[in-house]
């Protein structure tokens, strides 16, 4: 990359506040890996939010604060909006969340033509689930380790109309992608619809290799339909590229938008088919908005995603993707091996990213959690099922490593005692 191109995005509407020209030259020739581990830069990235000084926050995967820049943009776009009330929402409104949409397309890669905007990923993937014609014993498969909400929707699919769920279970720490491939495949019989995979497991933080599932999944004629609540905006790469289906994403989560707001895409030949859960018969079944009809929207939440993308895009995918694998690698390389503590994520660190889960030998993962919080200060989230013990760690783009330095303290000193 050339100091030009790298001015043009490092030097958007918010890092240009707080990097100095001569901190642009000094940057510019960094590769991402290297500028990954540069302190001084993230540090000035902190200072673009806002941080509560009474505890660590080791868990942005719920839901990852928005960047000051953001939060004021979305506080302006509700006064703006209260302003002018109905004659904003009967007017400018389609208008203004059309563009947001492009822009939204544009980061995933796809046509606008085959992504909406949704409220969260649980909308955008139940959506798809509930919209498929089943039958009585058409089967879908799926791993223990999806998301919960998912797992509900099928078993209500399963209640009403007799399909059948086959789950997997996902190693923690596997040995190559064939292995994971070969665990769905197995799972696959001549009776099986769709296959819901992670794109990175929300528990452990794994990265599932989603592009050889898919291949094989539809090579034995079977629909992919993938979670990506944790990769859009933290890992780079572009939907349509992973050869899946259907794809839903939070944006609350990496992208750093306020809450509700997510995606749905659909590859443009899935649409037609899909039976949305509210009618709208203004719109065409082969226009995937039939599935975005949810009433009168807080529109202003979609607005403030334009500053979101404006942010990120700033930083840039890779740089960003680089700092959070950097800060997942920093504090897993101290307690890895060490006595008494248990690693629920890949050694591999292609494997994952800014996520890890970790246990210590003898505490239950909820008293791990209040422990941590109580004694130390630090907040995570226990995790205590599907094979995995521990709590998920989830640092950003705010966190420094004197905060991880605390938290492998901590770790230390539990697992010795």
């Amino acid at each position: 990359m050339d100091k030009r191109e790298f001015l043009r995005t490092i030097g958007g509407v918010s890092l240009g506040v707080f990097l100095a020209p001569d901190q642009l030259r000094r940057y510019a020739q960094l590769p991402a890996t290297t500028l990954a581990a540069d302190e001084p830069f993230w540090e000035a990235m902190r200072g673009r939010y806002r941080l509560t000084p009474d505890y660590i926050n080791l868990e942005n995967g719920y839901f990852c604060m928005q960047a000051q820049d953001v939060l004021e943009a979305f506080i302006a776009h509700v006064r703006d909006i209260n302003f002018e009330a109905s004659h904003y929402m009967r007017t400018r409104q389609f208008d203004d969340k059309l563009a947001v949409r492009k822009r939204l397309a544009a980061l995933a890669g796809c046509t606008h033509e085959e992504l909406i905007i949704t409220r969260n990923t649980t909308e955008s993937l139940d959506t798809v689930i509930a919209g498929q014609h089943w039958k009585a014993g058409d089967e879908a498969v799926m791993a223990e380790q999806d998301y919960g909400a998912m797992l509900d929707m099928f078993k209500l699919q399963a209640r009403r109309y007799g399909i059948v769920n086959r789950v997997v279970s996902l190693p923690n720490d596997p040995n190559s992608d064939d292995e994971i491939v070969a665990l769905y495949a197995n799972a696959i019989t001549p009776r099986t619809r769709l296959l819901m995979v992670c794109h990175m497991v929300n528990i452990t933080g794994q990265i599932l290799p989603v592009r050889k599932i898919a291949e094989m999944a539809h090579s034995r004629g079977v629909a992919v339909m993938v979670d990506g609540a944790h990769a859009f905006a933290h890992l780079d790469f572009r939907i349509p590229d992973l050869g899946v289906d259907y794809y839903g994403a939070s944006l609350h989560k990496w992208l750093g938008t306020p809450l509700g707001a997510g995606i749905l895409y659909v590859r443009r030949d899935r649409i037609a088919p899909l039976w949305p859960i509210y009618g709208d018969a203004g719109v065409a079944d082969d226009d995937i908005r039939k599935l975005n009809h949810t009433g009168t929207h807080p529109v202003h939440t979609d607005l403030a995603i334009n500053q979101a993308i404006d942010f990120h895009e700033a930083i840039g995918i890779a740089r960003k993707e680089a700092r959070l694998r950097h800060l997942q690698n920093y504090w897993v390389s101290k307690v890895r091996g060490m006595r008494n503590i248990v690693l629920n994520t890949p050694a591999d660190p292609t494997r994952s990213c800014a996520i890890a889960n970790v246990g210590v030998a003898g505490i239950a993962p909820g008293d791990l959690m209040k422990i941590l919080m109580e004694k130390y200060r630090i907040w995570t989230v226990a995790i205590d099922g599907a094979g995995v013990r521990g709590v998920r760690v989830t640092p950003h783009l705010f966190t420094s490593p004197t905060e991880l330095d605390a938290f492998v303290k901590a770790l230390g000193a539990l697992a010795s005692a």
